[in-house]
């Protein structure tokens, strides 16, 4: 009898901690792997506008982590989709890649052989990289 307890007491322990290294394990966030690979090097890991490159710039990129602050409370949501899609006003020359553009580059090599909507696809990585974004806003 004790060893059919002993057998028991150890598979819960082995499932208890088959499950805890299960909730351990990372999270997909498609959009900060959008905004590591796309934004950080510009704007930084933290959106704050001191990233790698920033020096190379000619003009130093914004603190992405105001955004709402500066419009009172509000994330402009339509604007920074705009931004990063490439769309918006033409005002002189664009210091930002337009991501739309290059998303929609990547779909087409990516996707040669392969049925796809590309604007579901760039708008879905624009989308993931707008919420992220948000989700970085200083309270």
């Amino acid at each position: 009898m004790p060893s059919s307890l002993n057998t028991r007491l150890a598979l819960t322990l082995v499932g208890c901690l088959l499950a805890g290294a299960a909730m351990a394990q990372p999270r997909f966030d498609a959009g900060k792997r959008e905004f590591d690979d796309n934004c950080a090097a510009c704007h930084g890991k933290d959106g704050k506008g001191a990233g790698s490159i920033t020096d190379l710039l000619k003009k130093s990129p914004p603190d992405l982590s105001t955004l709402a602050r500066r419009n009172g409370g509000i994330f402009p949501l339509a604007r920074v989709y705009e931004v990063v899609e490439g769309a918006g006003p033409g005002h002189g020359t664009r210091d930002m890649p337009a991501w739309g553009k290059t998303y929609s580059v990547e779909a087409a090599e990516y996707y040669i052989d392969v049925p796809y909507n590309q604007e579901a696809y760039v708008r879905t990585r624009m989308l993931a990289v707008v919420e992220y974004i948000h989700r970085l806003q200083v309270k």
